[in-house]
């Protein structure tokens, strides 16, 4: 916990709200268990993982006292982890999506089928793709250095996706990620040589 109290210093607070492992590799059981340890110690609000695919979340779930609260991944209307999410309900954990905007790959801002919902609500495409997440019970951490678009995220709660549209949207997923696998040795090589 020696890095868990350092972060509190330099926080200047008593404790932290939400306390994630980055990625799945290295001693994250270790890394883990200190968080359990932080958790029961009120120093953490609520513990998780962040880029835990199916097989890694399910065997740190199966073997951990406290499960994972969140599970941050990759998540936007192109990659919905809709089985990851089902997966995680059994462990009462909730789905946070890091790139909600696939960072505009793919045309995102112009995808006729979010530009099209989005005119039935008076909506752009982008507020239609958070809404779709939120609606399904998915965690949303959108990232603007703008003032207006900040203001355009926060203006979703004013309508509600019919059955029809999220359907509608569902037909967007590839089922596979716009940026990288951790199931890349390659990459899984470059994350382990890392030094902090």
């Amino acid at each position: 916990m020696p890095s868990i109290a350092e972060s509190l210093k330099k926080l200047q607070t008593d404790y932290i709200d939400l306390l994630l492992i980055h990625q799945p590799f290295g001693d994250y059981y270790g890394t883990y268990r200190a968080m359990e340890e932080a958790y029961k110690a009120d120093k953490v609000r609520a513990i998780g993982v962040s880029n835990f695919y199916a097989d890694r979340f399910l065997d740190l779930a199966h073997f951990v006292e406290i499960k994972p609260m969140v599970n941050q991944m990759e998540t936007h209307v192109f990659h919905q982890q809709g089985d990851l999410q089902e997966l995680m309900k059994e462990y009462d954990s909730k789905l946070m999506s890091w790139g909600p905007f696939a960072e505009g790959k793919n045309d995102y801002f112009n995808n006729p089928t979010l530009k099209k919902v989005g005119e039935r609500y008076g909506k752009s495409a982008a507020q239609v793709a958070l809404r779709y997440l939120l609606q399904r019970d998915i965690i949303l951490i959108p990232k603007s250095v703008r003032k207006e678009r900040m203001e355009q995220n926060m203006n979703i709660f004013d309508f509600e996706l019919t059955a029809d549209d999220m359907t509608e949207i569902a037909r967007l997923d590839t089922k596979g990620t716009l940026f990288f696998s951790h199931n890349d040795p390659g990459l899984v090589k470059m994350l382990l040589e890392v030094k902090i």
